[in-house]
């Protein structure tokens, strides 16, 4: 027999002595309850008998303070569609729809989808504009061109689609005593957030042209799509005389522009900065404490499993991933970079112009450079 049922057998009991005793003092004496138990107990039965005593004595669970389910979503797309409005706003304007729920109330459920600032809000509507192709409205558009006026004054660099802005910089792993120094080079992609990692032992341009012939380049080409900007910091293994340079020719080569960051600025190149964090803390610090390293190949083979874990597995709060791994970020968006490869339209994609037939035909005609230049030499004399 449970508690519960203990209680209810209790409760019957006292009402059955208390009616054969015929006094009802004297059955709250014995078992143990006050005469305004006893009356209580006894409207209860009256009422709906054993059972209202189960109902008494169940437990009803504390539920949480969530609004209902189409509030929640009804919040969450006015703050993407309507960014600049405050919380005390979105409560007002809800009310004109019939929904009643407070400024603190709106707040908390922007605090569940990372939406409690205007900034926030705003790389969400950007997110959703750049990967559902949406129409902006004239409000959207006016917060969207504040917010990259206020990104040109802090110095953020702008990205539309993978591949369109590569960042790359060089990390001190440290020293190994048989080893010598060890160089990391570090590629990320900063739509989204691929990366690719190498282990030098030194730190020149030959380096970093080595590392994006030997990972990233063929990265992109074996996915159809072009890489088409770099951006480094001014160190001399990326900058240099492009005649003389090994890091200049590469990209040259590969017809990839280069951009550099302001001097003594590094914070603009703060994607590879964040990165070199999460690697020092997630792996080389645990690394060098589980193993001893002979060489750098070893060092390699176990930053590679690390890699594939943090393109593959490991999710990401970057601006266009919503907590999806880089590499699912990357195929999911890759459609972004096809559409902007104006080269690979087929004819049916160009757009024609209809000749109109009432214009006259202009026949073309070829002159001669030296002709060209004696008749308008004629013209000025």
């Amino acid at each position: 027999m449970t508690t519960q049922e203990k209680i209810i057998m209790n409760k019957l009991g006292v009402l059955e002595l208390a009616q054969h005793l015929g006094n009802v003092s004297r059955a709250c004496k014995v078992m143990g309850y006050s005469r305004d138990s006893f009356y209580r107990f006894k409207e209860l039965y009256d009422q709906g008998g054993e059972l209202a005593f189960q109902e008494l004595s169940r437990r009803k669970p504390v539920l949480k303070n969530r609004v209902e389910e189409h509030i929640e979503k009804t919040v969450v797309d006015l703050a993407i569609d309507q960014p600049a409005l405050g919380q005390l706003r979105v409560s007002n304007e809800l009310k004109k729809q019939g929904i009643l729920i407070s400024p603190g109330g709106v707040r908390s459920i922007w605090m569940r989808h990372d939406l409690q600032t205007f900034k926030l809000r705003l790389k969400a509507l950007e997110a959703k504009s750049a990967q559902e192709g949406i129409v902006l409205t004239e409000a959207q558009l006016i917060a969207l061109e504040k917010a990259k006026e206020e990104k040109k004054a802090h110095g953020e660099i702008e990205t539309y689609h993978p591949g369109y802005l590569g960042a790359q910089d060089t990390y001190y792993v440290g020293n190994i005593k048989g080893v010598g120094h060890i160089y990391q080079q570090t590629f990320i992609d900063t739509y989204s957030k691929v990366a690719f990692t190498k282990l030098y032992d030194r730190k020149n341009a030959l380096v970093a042209a080595d590392m994006l012939n030997d990972q990233v380049v063929p990265f992109f080409e074996q996915h159809d799509i072009r890489l088409l900007r770099i951006l480094t910091d001014r160190g001399t293994e990326y900058c240099g005389v492009r005649d003389q340079h090994e890091y200049q020719l590469y990209l040259a080569i590969e017809d990839i522009d280069h951009t550099k960051t302001k001097a003594k600025s590094p914070q603009t190149n703060g994607i590879c900065e964040r990165f070199h964090r999460t690697i020092q803390d997630e792996f080389y610090a645990v690394a060098f404490r589980k193993k001893v390293y002979r060489s750098i190949q070893e060092l390699q083979n176990d930053l590679d499993r690390w890699m594939t874990y943090y393109n593959q597995d490991r999710t990401h709060t970057g601006k266009y991933c919503f907590g999806k791994t880089p590499r699912q970020t990357f195929d999911d968006t890759i459609y972004l970079a096809k559409q902007k490869m104006l080269e690979t339209l087929t004819q049916d994609q160009l757009v024609t112009y209809p000749i109109q037939e009432n214009k006259q035909q202009v026949t073309s005609l070829d002159f001669e450079e030296t002709s060209l230049y004696s008749n308008r030499q004629s013209d000025n004399f």
